[in-house]
């Protein structure tokens, strides 16, 4: 059961990882690390910018301080030059305080302006490689959108070669089949010619009359190659081998033959 479990799971996250990689666009992809990268270099430029007023304030209390201690040292002189000592050991003591305080603002001033540095130099690499990356990022999306577009341009080529393969096809069967039915249509003409057919239709029949008449001068044509013959065998004179080819009138036709012509 365990393993059948384990194997579900594993066709489940191949189908899952199939279906995101047909659903994720490289482009967009890109983008969003661009993105997320314009973001970065804006909390460290927000670093940088809070990094300067914090050694702003630093700098304006020093100023302040430092004005109140030469304040200090001037009143101290004053009193000293009025006799008053012990006001001029006051102001030289405030002084003192004063100019502790001033050190340490100091030292933070200068630690301040140190990580201030640091973070301007920073931001710097760091917009240096965003905008490198934006640079690769564009060539990218341009090289895989062309590769997209001759992607589809080589399926429609495909699809197109398929589709003339099957006019090809549709053409050629069209063609068998026309040369088939005029095979066809020659064959039955030439069974007509003969007589092995009948043709029914009526177009291309004579009629009875004709028909009659065609076959009573076939008729005729035996019975006078018929005379000829006898003429020769019985050694008859060339007139009447002339007389009998001309037609002459005395050769009537067959009483038969004239009596199935009156009956139809």
């Amino acid at each position: 059961m365990s393993g059948v479990m384990k194997r579900m799971g594993m066709i489940f996250r191949a189908k899952a990882n199939k279906a995101l990689d047909r659903a994720e666009d490289p482009r967009e992809t890109l983008d969003y690390s661009y993105q997320k990268q314009l973001e970065l270099l804006q909390k460290v430029r927000r670093g940088v910018a809070d990094v300067a007023t914090s050694r702003k304030r630093l700098e304006l209390q020093l100023n302040q301080l430092q004005g109140q201690s030469a304040k200090l040292e001037d009143q101290g002189r004053k009193a000293l030059a009025l006799g008053r000592e012990d006001l001029a050991r006051e102001a030289l003591a405030r002084r003192s305080s004063l100019q502790q305080q001033v050190s340490d603002l100091e030292v933070q001033h200068q630690t301040l302006q140190g990580e201030e540095e640091k973070l301007t130099l920073a931001a710097q690499r760091l917009q240096a490689k965003v905008d490198a990356f934006r640079t690769k990022k564009e060539t990218i999306k341009a090289t895989y959108t062309a590769a997209q577009a001759q992607t589809r341009i080589a399926e429609s080529f495909s699809g197109i070669s398929e589709e003339m393969s099957d006019v090809g096809l549709a053409i050629q069967r069209a063609e068998d089949k026309t040369a088939q039915l005029q095979a066809r249509a020659g064959a039955i003409d030439e069974l007509l010619a003969s007589g092995a057919l009948d043709d029914r239709s009526g177009l291309g029949s004579k009629d009875d009359i004709q028909a009659e008449l065609d076959r009573l001068s076939g008729g005729t044509d035996v019975e006078l190659e018929l005379q000829r013959m006898k003429a020769e065998l019985a050694g008859g004179s060339s007139a009447q081998q002339s007389a009998i080819e001309g037609g002459a009138p005395g050769s009537a036709q067959p009483p038969q033959t004239q009596h199935r012509f009156d009956k139809q």
